[in-house]
């Protein structure tokens, strides 16, 4: 059987990094070395690319215990040390001298999960794993994904779109407008981040300058959007013409919300893989998943989060991440394997999705 060449590409420069690093070993632990070879492509914090050496000495870094033990802070200090230490020169972005077949794109958050290194890869000719150009830009910004999927049907919580340039020139003007449109307690979120990455909720007016303060800096565009009462239910999808919806799960968050911390410091939530929503709830939800999917033209995978009111029997979208976390207490893998795809199965499919696309 021929090998087949992949290009793991991790790390990168949005504020997700290190989630990215944890995400591409934990698939380099699950791929199937009798059918693939794995040429692990490194993009620092500040852009630069790195092939082979330094790239693989990152990928057998055990970074997640390092984040859990010490600071993603101190995590990220180790990263830039291997960088200085290695000394190797920068990959010259020239794939045709490679041998590469074929992406697996391990970049979550800017300059990986909204269009823009998907777009490199066409032009390049290289297939790559997961949503193309359009629906990577789409889901990532988050004001742009509701106006999409609340055109498919799809419910989405009440919201107001702000711009970081606005609220630097006249906060007290932003705030007031805030103020008079939301009831405490609500969200403030980054539009174009992932991993709950400069997420408040605001209870009291006390803590809204701070949380806008927080988005502002971190995006050109915010949002601020109503609390939604009801279970965090995640769907996985997998699948290019014909996706398939994985069973429903969902996420008790250890503390107010389900934040980066809790994700991927603590390890405090507790998961539930089948949601604990009825079935007749669950199947409203896989349909709902799947609409949304074909909605925003998503291929290859997409993770698609609800709100679900088991009272009202409202289901409310929360947001589409079209390259989801692969770390081993990561949500899209457990739901494909309680689905009956194992991690080193699903590797293999998205990688024939990528190609077949």
């Amino acid at each position: 059987m021929p090998i087949t060449s992949v290009a793991l590409i991790f790390g990168g420069r949005s504020a997700e990094h290190e989630i990215s690093v944890i995400s591409a070993r934990s698939i380099a632990a699950n791929i199937d070395r009798e059918k693939y070879s794995i040429t692990p492509i490194y993009i620092s914090h500040e852009g630069i690319w790195f092939i082979g050496g330094v790239a693989q000495q990152i990928l057998d870094l055990d970074l997640a215990a390092l984040m859990r033990n010490t600071s993603p802070e101190n995590a990220a200090d180790a990263l830039d040390r291997m960088l200085a230490v290695a000394g190797q020169k920068p990959f010259a972005h020239d794939f045709s001298a490679t041998g590469i077949e074929v992406a697996f794109l391990v970049l979550h958050g800017s300059y990986g999960e909204d269009g823009r290194i998907q777009g490199y890869l066409d032009t390049c000719g290289i297939p790559y794993t997961g949503c193309g150009v359009l629906a990577s830009a789409l889901t990532m910004d988050k004001a742009l994904t509701k106006l999409c999927v609340a055109d498919a049907g799809i419910a989405v919580a009440p919201s107001m779109t702000l711009f970081s340039q606005d609220f630097h020139a006249d906060p007290g003007a932003i705030i007031a407008s805030v103020e008079s449109g939301f009831a405490f307690p609500f969200f403030v979120k980054p539009a174009n981040l992932g991993s709950s990455v400069g997420i408040s909720k605001v209870h009291h007016p006390g803590q809204l300058h701070a949380a806008l303060e927080n988005a502002c800096s971190l995006d050109t565009k915010v949002l601020v959007e109503k609390a939604v009462s009801g279970r965090e239910v995640e769907v996985a999808v997998l699948g290019n013409s014909n996706p398939v919806a994985s069973v429903c799960g969902e996420i008790e968050p250890a503390s107010d919300f389900y934040d980066y911390r809790d994700k991927y410091i603590d390890n405090r939530a507790k998961l539930f893989i089948p949601a604990r929503i009825t079935e007749s709830l669950q199947e409203e939800v896989r349909s709902a998943a799947l609409r949304a999917y074909k909605a925003l033209g998503c291929k290859g995978m997409s993770r698609i989060d609800f709100f679900v009111n088991e009272q009202s029997g409202a289901i409310v979208l929360n947001e589409v991440n079209t390259i989801p976390g692969f770390t081993d207490i990561s949500m899209y893998p457990m739901l494909m394997e309680a689905s009956g795809t194992g991690f080193r199965e699903l590797v293999d499919s998205l990688l024939n999705l990528a190609l077949e696309k």
